[in-house]
């Protein structure tokens, strides 16, 4: 697996600011879709300006975190896309250890990353044992894309949250999997 596999996906609505300490977090190997949930054209110009790997879709209204998400996989031409929020901030190698965790394990359908939350100094656990879930928080979302095309995505009739609860049930009553990994550290 390689650079080539992966797309990020961030949904946005007025995240200018908070966004491109996000960016900055993700290395520019890898292709980011934004899909920012306005009109806003001078934000389009600016990430696309200053961030050569990033495409910035604009929705011309305000569709959700669910509508907005399924427009950016629709988009995704790659095995495997990495759902994030606009303030989460990528360890260093939370994009290679979700690569070698997907390795691992070739037959999941989301991996989640350990969680840390706004406190970068939060104590890290040394154990690297990943482990099969319920359902992940939905800040950072590894999908592999091929399992969900009798799932479908997020189901559009939620605007904001628990769309990543209905997911993750929806992939579980089809008997896939579910992983968070430790060794994945995301800040947000």
């Amino acid at each position: 697996m390689q650079h080539h596999d992966i797309t990020v996906v961030i949904t946005t609505f007025r995240s200018d600011t908070k966004i491109i300490s996000c960016l900055d977090s993700i290395n520019s190997k890898y292709k980011v879709l934004i899909v920012e949930n306005s009109n806003n054209t001078d934000f389009k110009n600016k990430v696309e300006k200053r961030f050569g790997n990033v495409e910035c879709i604009l929705a011309g209204e305000n569709l959700g975190y669910a509508k907005g998400n399924n427009l950016g996989l629709s988009k995704v031409k790659t095995k495997y896309s990495l759902i994030l929020n606009p303030d989460a901030i990528l360890d260093s190698q939370a994009i290679n250890n979700f690569i070698v965790t997907a390795k691992k394990n070739k037959n999941f359908a989301i991996i989640g990353p350990y969680i840390q939350e706004e406190n970068k100094d939060h104590p890290k656990r040394n154990d690297n044992i990943f482990q099969e879930v319920d359902n992940v928080k939905g800040f950072a979302m590894f999908l592999n894309m091929p399992e969900f095309k009798d799932v479908g995505f997020f189901d559009s009739n939620f605007f904001i949250y628990f769309e990543e609860i209905d997911l993750c049930r929806r992939v579980k009553s089809r008997q896939k999997k579910i992983y968070i990994d430790p060794s994945i550290r995301i800040y947000h």
